[in-house]
Formats: structure tokens, sequence, C-alpha cells
């Protein structure tokens, strides 16, 4: 009896000393699983590493007790590559969350690791619905744009102005796919029609037998469903074919300050597009944006994947410092970050939806004529405002299971 006491009191002072250890527990590492080298990389890459760095520099975790490290691969935009990546972080180097994840294909395909492992995924980078809506996870927020929103600002805005007809020049993958998805059903809905469209590889450099047919199409809208380099070769290559100079607009419905500073004024004035974050809107954003052009190669301004990094991880720090610890069950971090409302300088007051989808305007912008260009970096023109709870897919319209009908 006497040593079944000493056992049972011995028990009891291990499950106490392993509940504090539960409780003290300040570390995380954070996994920036982003395009270094290839298409993407201008909008992403190392631009979203520095972002995540000045978010653990700004957050004040170390002055109480946190060890935060950073990790950073290229998933070189292939989903096999990314989840052997991702299954390594998790189960070796112990990544708590990961971050940007750009590439629809490879997003969909950590969002299911990440929810096995029950890991957190911010996602900033991919465009796909399918994350907040079918594809939904109680670990993964999304956070910065995504297809239904492009589709609904640009495409929208683009038929309401007389651009009716449509013909789609899509990237032939999860990303291109749903965009396409998205913005016919909101030409259609707008009362538009599409006659047409093609799909062409990932990365591709010759646009010209697709351009050739959209041009043919006689369509006057011609749907870019591509994104960094296969956007500004599709423009540039339009422009040598004289396909907007002939009466056909290009809708970019995906496009980065990054594509509008390779293209240059000259050859991108008067796209229309829609982002989420514009370095110069406030004084918040432009604060920031200084602080990160000057620690870059090529001072260059944030694109809306980067500041978003910023802005993710700002909020994922101010829900560990109220939860105190452990940070390391995914689906209780994120229910908790879901209860909290979110509040940055760079995309200010916001929510995050029971569907993983964090809310905040959406604006649609031109690009400014080289001549109203006041200095580097100055692109764009503001034409439109769309609020939060109008910008992204109603809850009524989700097909997410975590939604309750």
């Amino acid at each position: 009896m006497k040593h079944r006491i000493s056992s049972l009191v011995l028990g009891t002072a291990l499950a106490l000393a392993a509940g504090n250890a539960v409780a003290q527990d300040k570390t995380v590492k954070i996994g920036v699983l982003t395009d270094n080298s290839g298409l993407y990389s201008d909008l992403g890459g190392a631009g979203s590493t520095l972002a995540a760095q000045m978010a653990v520099e700004d957050s004040g975790l170390a002055a109480k007790g946190w060890k935060i490290d950073i990790v950073s691969a290229d998933h070189q935009n292939k989903p096999d590559i990314a989840t052997t990546i991702a299954r390594q972080w998790i189960d070796v180097e112990k990544v708590d969350i990961f971050m940007d994840v750009l590439n629809s294909g490879v997003a969909l395909a950590v969002n299911n690791l990440v929810k096995e492992k029950n890991s957190v995924m911010i996602n900033t980078g991919a465009a796909t619905s399918d994350l907040t809506n079918a594809q939904c996870s109680p670990n993964t927020i999304h956070w910065v744009y995504d297809t239904y929103m492009l589709a609904n600002s640009t495409g929208q805005a683009l038929v309401k102005a007389g651009g009716d007809t449509w013909y789609f020049l899509t990237a032939d993958y999860a990303f291109g796919h749903a965009l396409e998805r998205d913005t016919t059903a909101v030409v259609v809905k707008s009362g538009g029609k599409v006659i047409g469209g093609v799909k062409h590889p990932l990365n591709s450099s010759d646009f010209s037998s697709f351009l050739l047919q959209a041009q043919a199409s006689k369509a006057k809208i011609i749907g870019m469903a591509n994104a960094g380099g296969d956007t500004t070769n599709t423009i540039k290559q339009a422009s040598e074919f004289g396909i907007v100079a002939g009466g056909q607009k290009l809708a970019g419905l995906l496009l980065f300050i990054t594509d509008v500073h390779s293209l240059g004024l000259k050859v991108a004035q008067g796209l229309n597009f829609t982002e989420t974050f514009y370095w110069d809107l406030n004084d918040g954003t432009r604060a920031f944006s200084k602080r990160f052009s000057e620690r870059t190669k090529n001072k260059a301004m944030p694109s809306m994947v980067q500041a978003g990094v910023y802005s993710g991880l700002v909020h994922y720090f101010k829900t560990l410092d109220a939860m105190g610890g452990n940070p390391h069950d995914g689906v209780k971090v994120v229910a908790k970050m879901k209860e909290l409302p979110t509040d940055d300088a760079l995309f200010g007051k916001g929510t995050i939806r029971a569907d993983g989808r964090k809310i905040h305007p959406a604006y649609l912008f031109e690009v400014k004529k080289p001549s109203e260009s006041k200095g580097p970096w100055d692109y764009y023109k503001l034409i439109g405002t769309t609020p939060g709870e109008q910008a992204f897919r109603p809850l009524s319209e989700s097909a997410c299971p975590l939604v309750k009908k």
C-alpha cells in the first residue's frame, strides 16, 4: 500500500511537471515555403522570408521569453517537392507554421499534410478559393486574396464597363483553372459571355499562338488567368502583336506590383486589376514598405503576398501571446486566431471567418501613365474599393464543412 501511495505521489508530481513544461513551452518554428527561383520569386521568394523576419522582430515576443526560428525553402512550384519538404519540416525540424506557400497546386497538397499533422498554414501566396471552400481545413487560414475575390472585383467591373465578351488565356494547373472558373461565373452572372479560351503550360516563354487565337476570337476582353512571369510575358507579347492597339482589352486577373515594375509603365499603363495591399495606400502601409524596401537588394516595394506574410504572422504572434505558450496544437491555435479580431498597419482591421477566410477590403487599381507617376514604384491609382464582407465568397454559398448552415 505504502509503495502504491508513493507511486501515486510521484505520478502526480511528474504530471504537474509535464503540465508546467507545456504551459512554459515558448518555442516556435516558422517555415516559409515559397518560390525562390522561378516565375513567382519576385512576388514571394526572399521577400516573403524578409517579411517573416520583420514580423518576428516587431512582435516583442523575444522579450517575453519566446524562441522563434525561421526556415525557408524553394518548392520549385512542384507539389511533390513541396510535400517532401513539408513532411521533413514537420517530422524532423518541428516546424509549427507554414507561411506563403505560393502556387495553388502546392498549397492544396500542403493543406492536406498540415491537416494530417495538425500544424498551421497561413496561406498568403496561393490564389485558389478552394482552400476556404470545398477543401477548407481547421488548420488553414487564407490571408491575402483568392480567385473568387479577384473574379468578383475585376471581372464584374470590366463587364459593367462594357467588356461583355471574354476569351481566357489560362495557366494549365489548379490556380489557372480556379481563376477561369470563378471569373466565368461572375462574367455570366453580370450579363457577359465567354466565347472561348486556351490553356498554356506553367512558366511559358512563347505566347504567340495563344495570343493569336485570342485575337482571332474578337472578344472584347482577353482574361489572363495566369500570374507572375507568365502574365508579364503575355502582356509584353500582346503589345508586340498590337492587340490592345487593335481594340481588345487585356484583363490582368491577378497582377502584382512586381509585375508592373518588370513591365514598366509604358507597357503596363491602363491595366485594371485587383489587389488587397498597395504600399502607398496610407501612412501605415508606407512606413512598413519603406522599412521593407531598405532591406531588399533592389529596393523593391513589397508585393501583397509579402505584406500578407508579415500581417498573418503579426496576428499569429498576438494569438500565441494570448495563449501564453504551447503553440504546437494547430487546430487549437487556428481556432484562437479566428476568435481574435485582426488589426495591423498593412491590412487594417478585419476578421477570420469559420471557413478560414481572412476578411479585408479589395481595391480595384489602374496602372498610371508614365506622365502621372511621381517617382519609383508610384504605379497605381485607386479606382474603387469593395468592402471585405462583399469582396469574398459569402458563407451562404460555401461548401466548407466548417461552416454551420
